[in-house]
């Protein structure tokens, strides 16, 4: 379990730009509380004033006064409570923020280890967990708090027989409440961890639906979701007994208090120490601390939820890339050399654990400008070469360098900035085709998209679009062919004016109608930049300078193609002979 105050630590930075509300509420609630302790005293006045046969003319303005400050305090109260709310949803949206800006930092290690639906659980269903307890907590819990020890103080004042055995019970009414706390936030955070599993396996669910339908899979995904569920029932039932054993444990607690009160009122009033104002405000101070207490025991449970999600939280922040600190080496502008120094790399699990080695002592040059077409069987190693040059992994051992530069060398940002990539698989929004291309950058203005796409001569591809830039796309496929998600993608990439261009098997999937044009629009992207072609087939490698063949993470052959050609021995004249697509399939 985390401790409260490892509650308050994570939320001191987010809090301390708030320092003026902060205060403000503080003062707000100071009168709030001032006020509740003040009425009663009122009440005791106008019952002792009645008792002893008073006129009218006395006992209105005790009436009057109560009045008023019963609606200033409720007045203050609101306010409080829109404080409050206002405060711990901002410091937890910032703290929202920070941790998606912590998670993109993680490396692609991380990010295969987790589906989208337990991150976006994790980001936002944990916080919002932390969120309702620290919106309340600071009117509820801190308020209450302070409310309890008023009236304690004020039973004092009128006995403090009395006021001594109402503190002795209330500290042990918490201490119990305590306890009982302290048992069920392993409950809490057991479902916690078992609905970021749930919505993961839903987002997993969600995104393959074309594949699991045609499959027929549809019953086995059934029933993996019904297992999750009967896993995640009990846990919600425990986790709640927690909250019900509490509940009727301060039930008992306030009925032994007002025991107490009763037999001790009715003590001193007999021996002549308290009036019957007095005893009655005896015993309203007593039946006020149930309200804080039972506020206090709604919000113990709320902790038992934000202790679980502080841990999950601070589990995700304590994460570390494995990408080594980066430093501030500017990288230089126009085509990019890429070198790879006698690199080794195994993935690895969310965990950092490495596993089966995909790159062995690999090492190459390519000349700033070079295009470079890269070759090898399913599984030899070829997009992870791309993905080291993006820097989206760091190798075990070896050096990458782009421009003469170490990648670590470099910001992160600067490197990829530099390095433009296109997959298979284009990623599209939910936006429009100017949001999709520029990547939400309003300071993009048109015409330089109108020109890059130009450049690339896709205007006619532009003029098929109903709006124009202003045609909206959905997620997914956006409602595009594969050729027009590459173009699109294309434009992208020459938006960016990046040194170096890599074409991860980026033609794989295009129509026959769209190829002259996406060859066209290769020629332009590859003007001027390096560029790294994937490929398995032997019309998007015609135009490279040089051919790079690996071979179960091995480099096996690289030189000029031209040469390579002209060498019956060269495995790349074998691949043209015996069908390059078959034997690297």
């Amino acid at each position: 379990m985390i401790p409260v105050g490892s509650y308050f630590r994570l939320l001191t930075d987010y809090l301390r730009p708030q320092r003026a509300k902060v205060a403000l509420l503080a003062v707000v609630l100071t009168g709030v509380i001032g006020l509740q302790l003040l009425n009663p005293q009122l009440i005791k006045q106008f019952i002792d004033a009645a008792v002893e046969d008073s006129d009218a003319s006395q006992l209105i303005p005790i009436a009057v006064a109560f009045i008023v400050i019963a609606i200033a305090q409720q007045a203050l109260a609101i306010w409080s409570t829109y404080l409050a709310e206002d405060i711990g949803w901002t410091a937890t949206n910032l703290l929202r923020s920070d941790i998606t800006e912590h998670t993109i930092r993680l490396d692609m290690g991380f990010h295969k280890g987790k589906s989208p639906g337990e991150l976006i659980e994790r980001i936002d269903g944990d916080v919002t967990s932390l969120s309702n307890f620290f919106s309340a907590m600071m009117i509820k819990v801190v308020a209450n708090g302070a409310l309890i020890i008023g009236i304690l103080v004020m039973l004092a004042r009128e006995s403090w027989i009395v006021g001594l055995g109402v503190a002795v019970f209330t500290l042990l009414a918490m201490a119990v409440m305590t306890g009982l706390h302290q048992v069920a936030v392993p409950w809490w955070k057991a479902v916690r961890a078992t609905s970021a599993e749930t919505y993961g396996f839903v987002g997993e669910v969600v995104e393959g639906t074309e594949d699991i339908t045609a499959n027929g899979a549809a019953p086995y995904m059934n029933e993996r979701f019904d297992d999750l569920h009967r896993k995640w029932l009990p846990q919600t039932v425990r986790a709640w007994m927690g909250w019900g054993i509490m509940w009727s444990t301060n039930i008992v607690l306030y009925g032994l208090s007002l025991t107490l009160v009763f037999a001790l009122g009715a003590w001193l009033f007999g021996i002549g120490t308290l009036t019957i104002g007095s005893v009655y405000l005896v015993f309203h101070y007593t039946e006020m601390t149930r309200y804080p207490m039972d506020q206090i025991r709604n919000q113990l449970e709320d902790l038992q939820k934000a202790s679980a999600a502080i841990d999950r939280v601070s589990e995700l922040l304590a994460k570390r890339t494995q990408l080594k600190p980066e430093g501030d080496t500017p990288v230089p502008d126009g085509p990019l050399s890429v070198k790879f120094d006698r690199v080794d790399f195994a993935y690895t699990d969310g965990d950092g654990d490495s596993q089966e080695i995909v790159l062995h002592d690999v090492s190459f040059d390519i000349a700033p400008g070079r295009i470079v077409g890269l070759l090898g069987r399913t599984g030899s190693g070829k997009s992870t070469i791309a993905r080291l040059i993006t820097r989206l992994y760091e190798p075990q051992r070896g050096a990458v360098s782009l421009g003469g530069i170490v990648t670590w060398d470099a910001r992160v940002e600067d490197f990829r900035r530099r390095v433009g990539m296109v997959t298979q698989d284009v990623q599209l929004f939910r936006a429009s085709v100017r949001d999709n291309l520029t990547f939400f950058d309003a300071t993009v203005p048109d015409e330089q998209i109108v020109e890059a796409i130009h450049r690339l001569e896709l205007d006619g591809w532009l003029a098929s679009l109903p709006d124009g830039l202003d045609t909206v796309l959905e997620t997914g496929s956006g409602g595009l062919s594969a050729g027009q998600a590459q173009l699109l993608a294309f434009t992208r990439i020459f938006l960016e004016d990046p040194g170096i261009v890599v074409l991860d098997e980026a033609s794989s999937r295009l129509d026959p109608t769209t190829e002259a044009l996406i060859e066209r629009a290769v020629d332009h992207l590859l003007e001027d930049r390096t560029g790294i072609i994937i490929a398995h087939r032997l019309g998007t490698v015609i135009r490279a300078d040089d051919i790079l063949i690996l071979e179960d993470g091995r480099v096996v052959e690289y030189g000029e193609r031209i040469a390579l050609i002209g060498d019956p021995n060269s495995r790349f004249s074998q691949l043209l002979t015996t069908g390059m697509e078959e034997v690297l399939a």
